[in-house]
């Protein structure tokens, strides 16, 4: 059991993806996972004796419909009819709310444009020219003519993707200048950045293209079952096919010898050996701890250490003795004290939490009320979300969760989030049976990511497309997967980048082929699942389902 084709560090999306699609092709693989719980950021937990089930960060997602990334990755493993989606309100996706405008985001480009110039006639010229310039970008981006370094592909990319090779990489200050929008409209149209976690004056027409068009095109949508649905069932895919899970087995070391990776070794001392090793863990500790600096260029090191992470997010978590459904439509909402967005950001950069916080606001029993884990009958769970600074703002260190300094500070932010909170939901404090809070500090417990980023290196301008890390490394046998490579952040694009990294490793076009129809795991071999089926227990070492498909995979 101490030697396998290919070991994967980290059960996030992009890990199982990952493991998913190498032991569906025939390698034998094992996943790694220092928490209790696979899942990475797409877990879910249970409070108050199991009443209240919350979601860590599946909160919506995009090009879930017929034919979108998510759908066809899934596909390919044979989940497409296992896993399913809800959308959200097509009418409004997102509900973008200001002091003077409250915006519902429609899952329609045309609808948005007449959205658009209904709030704003004076502004018309402008936001046709604007909003056509994000559209022709999430149009190019969604026919994958991104080039590759020779002279012939940056000729045939320029004349078949001509917005993104003349703008895409300005950045959306100048476009939103270049179109003479005013404040409030700038605002709208970033309106859910917090999503790439960047601002105005960092993120690229292209990036901020390419994301409207992912719910503008298909829809936003949300699993039925709850965010853990999608990890339960790529474990069964990987346990089902000939690989392994472990949880609570934290790697310490990534072992190299003469420039290979050779497999690792687990805090303990324990060591497993494969000649392929994936991390899909935080870019930084992948480099600079888990293999170390002594096996690596200097001009890597010096890289490595200049990326810059994302803003990590605070969030408050609440169950509530009322039915949400009556009170807010299936969407989600993003609430602004005014409409300077880059501000905002500049706050969080520079350490400092303002009077008056923009927050992101979800209810999973809203999304889906049939899921029965989620809420008792008659209640209803709340996620209140906001940037925050980054992990060294935050009192950290042994026993930091019973800090004075610690406790005090998440105590005013978590009052904050709920005073905004009761502008979309004026009674909510009467309702509050149970509330906990989250910060960076927590998301670097739980998940061991630099600075308690929770979207890996920031999605600026310098830090995207080929200016991030791709899954092959300098050294031998060693991959990369998760939120800092070139596929980005978010759960599309941990999935797509699980599914680019099994592709190089595999060196054959395994995205291709899979959009092509391909479908690469036995549908036969997966476990029937029941109307009892708990997507947590499955993702638990300790569950009934999970030791059941251990000894049958067993190799």
């Amino acid at each position: 059991m101490n030697e396998w084709d290919a070991i994967v560090i980290g059960s996030g999306l992009g890990g199982l993806t990952c493991a998913a699609y190498l032991t569906a092709a025939g390698k034998r693989t094992l996943v790694l996972e220092q928490n209790q719980v696979a899942g990475g950021c797409s877990q879910v937990f249970r409070r108050k004796g199991n009443r209240y089930e919350f979601d860590v960060g599946m909160h919506y997602i995009g090009e879930c419909h017929p034919g979108g990334r998510m759908t066809t990755a899934l596909r390919g493993l044979g989940l497409d009819g296992r896993i399913e989606f809800r959308q959200l309100d097509p009418d409004g996706h997102s509900t973008l709310v200001f002091p003077d405008l409250t915006f519902r985001v429609p899952s329609d480009w045309d609808t948005y444009l007449a959205r658009l110039i209904e709030a704003f006639p004076d502004q018309k010229r402008g936001l046709r020219r604007c909003v056509g310039i994000l559209r022709r970008i999430g149009a190019e981006l969604r026919a994958g003519v991104l080039p590759k370094p020779t002279v012939r592909d940056m000729l045939r990319f320029v004349r078949t993707a001509p917005t993104l090779a003349t703008v895409g990489q300005l950045p959306l200050t100048w476009l939103f200048a270049a179109c003479r929008l005013s404040p409030l409209a700038r605002a709208v149209i970033v309106g859910e950045s917090g999503d790439y976690g960047a601002p105005p004056s960092r993120t690229s027409v292209a990036l901020h293209g390419g994301f409207l068009d992912h719910y503008l095109t298909g829809g936003a949508w949300y699993p039925r079952g709850g965010g853990q649905v999608v990890p339960a069932h790529l474990i069964d895919v990987i346990q089902t096919h000939g690989g392994q899970v472990r949880t609570k087995a934290r790697v310490t070391r990534i072992l190299v010898a003469d420039g290979a990776a050779t497999g690792v070794q687990l805090d303990g001392g324990d060591t497993i050996h494969a000649p392929i090793v994936v991390s899909g863990a935080d870019l930084k500790r992948t480099y600079l701890d888990l293999v170390g600096r002594e096996h690596l260029r200097p001009a890597t090191v010096a890289r490595v250490e200049k990326y810059r992470m994302a803003l990590p997010l605070f969030s408050v978590y609440l169950g509530l003795d009322i039915e949400l459904a009556d009170r807010m439509p299936n969407s989600t909402y993003w609430c602004y004290p005014h409409t300077d967005v880059e501000g905002l950001y500049r706050d969080a950069y520079e350490g400092r939490i303002p009077e008056q916080v923009p927050i992101f606001l979800t209810s999973a029993t809203t999304k889906d009320p049939g899921n029965p884990h989620a809420a008792p009958p008659g209640h209803s769970t709340l996620e209140v979300m906001c940037l925050a600074p980054h992990g060294t703002f935050w009192p950290g260190g042994d026993g930091y969760s019973r800090n004075a300094e610690y406790l005090a500070l998440k105590e005013r932010l978590t009052e904050q989030l709920i005073d905004r909170a009761t502008t979309v939901i004026p009674d909510l404090r009467q309702h509050i049976v149970w509330r906990e809070a989250s910060s960076p500090v927590t998301q670097e417990r739980f998940t061991l990511s630099s600075l308690g980023s929770c979207y890996g290196i920031e999605m600026a301008a310098d830090q995207i497309g080929p200016r991030r890390p791709g899954p092959r490394t300098e050294i031998r046998g060693l991959w990369l997967t998760g939120a800092s490579t070139i596929w980005g952040n978010g759960i599309v694009g941990a999935v797509s980048g699980g599914l680019g990294t099994a592709g190089a490793i595999l060196r054959r076009p395994l995205s291709a082929e899979v959009k092509a129809g391909a479908v690469l795991a036995d549908p036969a071999k997966l476990t029937p699942i029941g109307p009892d089926w708990d997507p947590l227990a499955a993702s638990k070492p300790s569950s009934p389902l999970r030791r059941r498909l251990r000894g049958a995979a067993a190799p």
